[in-house]
């Protein structure tokens, strides 16, 4: 048995009979003899429709509208394939052609570095988009700054909606359509300019409506001023002055004209020059009551769609490029729902090159989505048991792909969703092995994959790379009031090279309560280090985020423990072994699978773009009277010291962790305590590591640290030799490791600044030292002769009792503020 075939080629009639040897031209008049073949019952359809589409590029006038019709069964689906070893491309661009090189001086460029075209129109009005493509590869529209450079605003007046920012370059001049790209948090706006007013080195901005009042009303994520890490980056584009770059373009409206510089090796006679024109390429739509119901896509390539709010509306995100429709901060706060809650904001959603609607048993196999200005596929509303596996996702100007629910346009997005009819819910979704890479390059505040509310969904061995913000987020409403979502499943995925332009970022986030939901034997590596981050440490692996519980973490390989558990629900999460230590034959078995792994060869690493540093253990000594605890823990907040602890003897508090840049904050903690003694112990004397030195245990998932001081004598000659015995001591002393690895310490850590030392003996979670020391000395007689020489080089700091060598520091704890 086979099914029924009608064949499509660029080079058929759609008048044709439909055959191989007789094709249709285009791929909507094959979905309707598709739909007349389902409305008559023909037999030819029993085991189903193929409409198998030969190579070539189909260029759209209008978005392939799939309907309630069209539907088939699990006996008898329809397909739109690609023919055999064919890469047929569903378009929604224009080729614009006959350039010519300008005849006159651009913007001091000498005459002929200007490409020129006539605009092409529709109905006599210029087509308008905001990408341009050249050669497959996307174009600049033309800025202010050189390559990936950013200036950095002056002030934001909130009540006046206006900013200041430097204006020196005087060849920068205001045109009607011009517009602010800011970066804000966890995500970046599109402003259009209303006006520029200069005043000598500065200029303040002011903007259209309804973006200019947003964008000064809503409090998260606003712009940032900040004398530490430096304020909002934004740059300029969109006007013909700020065309003046190798790769650059400028469509001019007024005289209908497009302009374009040129990037080394490309020739006028040989570009292919698109622009995209349709907003949605696909539109899969049912009713609730009928949806659309065994509809397949294989093999077939989703390009060239546009997106044009931001021209028309601007664009200010909340969150995951979900745009504000209207936002403001309280003046009293609380709302039923959140009694703290300080602000109010209501969302829309981007459109989406493929858009999936009251629908089911959709497939999407083997398909690439590429050179697509906003989303690429969303399965938003009254989706379920719908598959997408073996994708390409790659040069995507939003999300790669968005699923479920947000919040629709009425619903405050701080609100849990709850709905009485289940056929509206987003649920039984299978997102897999599919490669994601190179996207939210134009919105930096998508994700790979973001998910609302939904419920049942597995994303599960997919690779992303290369993205703006985080990886993948799960969840919506930043609460954790029950509501739709539960059982949902992120598993065996592959996320490096993240974090590109923003913070506030990790490799796999997550919101709200979703009880039954796992989160296991993910990959997540290599960060990208933003050089214009509002807060250059927070970047994180995994981010349990407001309201979040539910969730079994665990298994899941990470480079360091770098986590956020922030203001999760009262139920709480359940963590197990996240970190470097996990089998490496889960980090293996991350990402893509047979038999779509030839889909690695596509992906994208900008390896000119810097990563960040690692974390590396540090303590830091504060001596002196004035420990107002809570103080220093609030100094250190912005610092996101990994495993931060504190430990007290006397007048000595010892801060612990892995951090980045430890003299940045010993200068923040002189700043704010200038009476205090401050010392940072960084020279890391001894290492002992349990996952390196002991093979046959596994590290614990949870530590406990115990903290000790003691002193060196005062001469050099002695110092060096109690450092040369560490030094040498797994090859010289190995029994001595080995009783460690028999007292299960998980780690063993000796500082030393000047002669003083600060030893950390991690023990796992729940243990007890005086329990597990004696273990070290067990069947281990060496262990005995190796402590009776380290008393030699031992004595205890100023303060200590008369024979007292090392101290025992107490761990701080401290009550959160209510």
């Amino acid at each position: 048995m086979s099914a029924a075939e009608i064949w499509v080629s660029p080079k058929g009639n759609d008048k044709n009979l439909g055959t191989k040897e007789s094709p249709l031209a285009t791929v909507s008049m094959a979905m309707r003899r598709a739909r007349e073949l389902r409305r008559l019952k023909d037999p030819s359809i029993k085991d189903g429709i193929r409409i198998i589409v030969m190579n070539g590029t189909y260029y759209l006038n209008e978005p392939l509208f799939v309907r309630p019709e069209d539907s088939g069964t699990a006996e008898s689906p329809t397909t739109i394939e690609a023919d055999l070893n064919a890469k047929p491309i569903i378009s929604g661009g224009i080729e614009i052609k006959n350039w010519t090189k300008s005849t006159t001086v651009i913007n001091g460029l000498k005459k002929g570095a200007v490409w020129v075209a006539d605009a092409p129109k529709k109905a006599g009005s210029i087509i308008d988009y905001r990408q341009l493509w050249v050669n497959g590869k996307k174009a600049v529209r033309a800025k202010n700054t050189a390559g990936t450079t950013m200036e950095r605003i002056l002030s934001w007046n909130h009540e006046e909606q206006t900013c200041w920012i430097p204006f020196k370059d005087k060849s920068v001049k205001f045109e009607p359509g011009m517009e602010m790209f800011i970066v804000q948090w966890w995500s970046n706006a599109n402003l259009r300019i209303k006006n520029i007013e200069v005043q000598k080195d500065s200029a303040k901005l002011s903007f259209e409506e309804p973006e200019s009042r947003i964008q000064s009303e809503h409090p998260w994520p606003a712009p940032w001023i900040s004398k530490n890490n430096g304020n909002s980056a934004y740059f300029l584009n969109n006007a013909f002055s700020l065309l003046n770059e190798p790769g650059e373009w400028y469509l001019d409206k007024k005289n209908a004209k497009i302009y374009y510089i040129p990037r080394a090796g490309e020739e006028i006679n040989s570009v292919t020059v698109t622009a995209p024109v349709l907003e949605n390429l696909v539109e899969v739509k049912g009713t609730i009551d009928s949806p659309v119901s065994y509809f397949r896509f294989k093999g077939i390539s989703f390009q060239y769609s546009n997106w044009l709010r931001p021209s028309q509306q601007g664009h200010v995100p909340l969150q995951s490029g979900l745009y504000l429709l209207d936002a403001y901060k309280l003046k009293q706060p609380g709302t039923p729902n959140q009694a703290n809650l300080e602000n109010q904001a209501w969302v829309g959603r981007p459109r989406a090159a493929v858009e999936v609607n009251y629908s089911n048993n959709i497939q999407f196999e083997s398909c690439r989505f590429e050179h697509l200005a906003s989303t690429g596929l969303d399965l938003n509303k009254g989706t379920n048991h719908n598959t997408v596996k073996g994708n390409l996702f790659k040069d995507i100007g939003g999300s790669a792909i968005n699923v479920g629910i947000f919040s629709e346009e009425a619903f405050e997005a701080h609100l849990p969703l709850i709905i009485k009819d289940e056929r509206e819910m987003c649920s039984d979704e299978v997102i897999a092995d599919n490669l994601i890479t190179n996207v939210t390059n134009e919105d930096w505040g998508t994700l790979g994959i973001s998910a609302g509310f939904v419920r049942n969904i597995t994303i599960e061995h997919n690779e992303i790379s290369d993205v703006s913000y985080s990886g993948m987020a799960m969840g919506w409403g930043w609460t954790h009031t029950p509501n739709v979502m539960q059982n949902n499943k992120i598993l065996g995925n592959k996320i490096h090279h993240y974090a590109k332009h923003l913070h506030d970022v990790a490799g796999i986030y997550t919101l709200s309560a979703q009880p039954g939901s796992r989160i296991e034997e993910n990959y997540i590596d290599k960060v990208y280090n933003s050089p214009y981050a509002h807060d250059p440490f927070l970047w994180l692996y995994l981010y349990t985020d407001e309201g979040s519980e539910g969730f079994t973490i665990k298994n899941n390989w990470i480079a360091e423990k770098k986590i956020l558990k922030n203001h999760n629900g009262p139920k709480g999460n359940i963590w197990e072994h996240n970190d470097p230590y996990v089998s490496t034959k889960i980090k293996d078995a991350a990402g893509i699978r047979a038999p779509y792994k030839d889909l690695e060869k596509e992906v994208v690493i900008d390896e000119k773009w810097g990563l960040q540093e690692m974390p590396k253990p540090y303590a830091i000594e504060l001596i002196g009277s004035d420990f107002d605890i809570e103080k220093i823990k609030s100094t250190l907040t912005g610092f996101r010291i990994v495993g931060q602890e504190l430990y007290q003897w006397k007048n000595h508090l010892v801060i612990y962790g892995k951090m980045n840049q430890p003299e940045r904050t010993k200068r923040k903690l002189a700043g704010a305590f200038p009476s205090l003694e401050i010392k940072i112990y960084e020279d890391l004397v001894y290492d002992f590591q349990n996952f390196e030195r002991c093979k046959d245990s596994k590290p614990a998932s949870d530590w406990e640290n115990v903290v000790l001081t003691a002193n060196l004598p005062a001469d050099e000659k002695l110092q060096k030799e109690y450092i040369d015995y560490h030094k040498t001591q797994f090859e010289k002393w190995p029994e001595v490791a080995k009783g460690f690895c028999n007292a299960d310490f998980q780690q063993l850590q000796v500082f030393k600044k000047d002669r003083q030392l600060i030893l950390v003996i991690s023990i796992p979670k729940g243990e007890n030292l005086d329990k597990l020391n004696p273990k070290t000395t067990q069947n281990n007689p060496c262990v005995d002769d190796w402590n009776v020489l380290m008393k030699k080089y031992q004595s205890g700091i100023d303060g200590t009792k008369p024979g007292e060598t090392w101290i025992f520091l107490n761990k701080v704890e401290v009550e959160a503020k209510k």
